[in-house]
């Protein structure tokens, strides 16, 4: 298995990987989860996952955005990151959170809502790292952009 997880990680850093993934992954992992009443989400089989309903900063329309996760000690808290594939811009999700930091997740078949805390400092540091031993491409993604790749803690309300 320790193979087959080196070769994923590996090609899910790869240019060709980071131009298509943004446009396809999204769009499946929604379709399945709706398909499966929010039980499953095809990127669990790699990492943990979530799929976050945020409101649009913008328009205020709900957005679902499925994203891999670091569930956290306890199960009432989720650290999710903002890598955008590696790309230069932060993905617009974030700038949801930032907008409105009330949210929901689904989560293992349940909704459970959630509000969001940008993470700084040595708080942001401890969970960079906690991040980077569950998914190290995470490393690479920060070295193609110039941007801090945001991190935020979902917590349960």
């Amino acid at each position: 298995m320790a193979a087959l997880e080196r070769l994923v990680q590996n090609v899910s850093t790869s240019r060709a990987f980071v131009r298509v993934a943004p446009h396809v992954l999204p769009a499946v992992d929604r379709a399945v989860h709706r398909f499966t009443g929010g039980k499953v989400l095809l990127s669990n089989r790699l990492l943990p996952g979530l799929l976050l309903t945020s409101t649009g900063a913008k328009s205020g329309l709900a957005r679902r955005t499925p994203l891999a996760c670091l569930p956290e000690p306890g199960g009432r808290s989720w650290v999710v990151v903002g890598s955008n594939f590696g790309r230069p811009g932060h993905p617009a999700w974030t700038a949801n959170l930032l907008a409105h930091p009330e949210a929901e997740i689904g989560w293992r078949g349940r909704n459970v809502p959630v509000r969001a805390r940008l993470l700084r400092g040595e708080e942001r540091e401890d969970a960079w790292a906690a991040i980077l031993r569950m998914w190290p491409p995470y490393a690479r993604y920060q070295q193609r952009v110039t941007r801090e790749i945001r991190l935020f803690r979902l917590e349960q309300r």
